[in-house]
């Protein structure tokens, strides 16, 4: 598998220094285990984050510092949820949340064909599976802020081009599409989104709605 389109370096430094929202980070840190290339890229500003926290000046402990790591120690250990991942369409993260692989998404429909499976995650921010039937359209729409999609499975064209597996595009208010899912495969994605989006016809905003796309 090659990908084709990565995710782009201020996402990736913003990652590095924990300033995203959770559902910000489960999608980069899914893309990142599906692109060898945006993995090296984001393990290069890791070691950057790292020289620059050597370099800053040493900070004086509390008193009961030492104690209290010590009492951490004596907890139980959280489950090791890697553990339990099984190769599959969803990398292991995505798995995390889910629980599993495809058979363990709780899908509802959306018409048309489309399913979506909102993940929980924290309130600044939407993460979503969709399933998108091969050859079926998402409606128009722009963004009133910014949306991140990351195909698992199958493909997606647009008018930025086509989109298959480890693929990711970055859609801000500037950006309006209508992804179309390619022939032969259904296609399933993770999307994120820090902002509802703007459908252009009526009817999928009546939806919207309902299902808070």
């Amino acid at each position: 598998m090659t990908v084709q389109h990565r995710i782009d370096d201020e996402s990736l430094m913003a990652y590095a220094a924990g300033t995203l929202p959770e559902a910000f980070n489960l999608i980069i840190a899914s893309h990142l285990s599906l692109c060898d290339e945006s993995r090296a890229r984001a393990d290069s500003f890791d070691a950057i984050g790292g020289t620059l926290l050597q370099d800053m000046p040493q900070a004086d402990m509390q008193d009961d510092s030492l104690a209290h790591a010590l009492a951490r120690l004596d907890q139980p250990r959280a489950k090791d949820v890697r553990q339990t991942t099984q190769p599959g369409v969803l990398p292991a993260p995505l798995q995390d949340y889910v629980g599993g692989d495809l058979d363990a998404i709780k899908w509802r429909p959306v018409g048309m064909g489309v399913k979506q499976a909102v993940l929980e995650t924290s309130p600044h921010a939407t993460a979503r599976l969709l399933f998108i039937p091969a050859g079926a359209a998402m409606p128009d729409h722009s963004h009133k802020g910014r949306e991140i999609t990351l195909v698992l499975q199958g493909a997606f064209e647009d008018e930025d081009g086509r989109f298959a597996r480890g693929d990711i595009e970055v859609a801000d208010d500037h950006v309006t599409h209508t992804p179309v899912a390619a022939p032969g495969e259904d296609c399933i994605c993770l999307a994120v989104t820090d902002a509802p989006l703007q459908f252009k016809s009526w009817l999928p905003r009546i939806v919207q709605r309902f299902v808070g796309i």
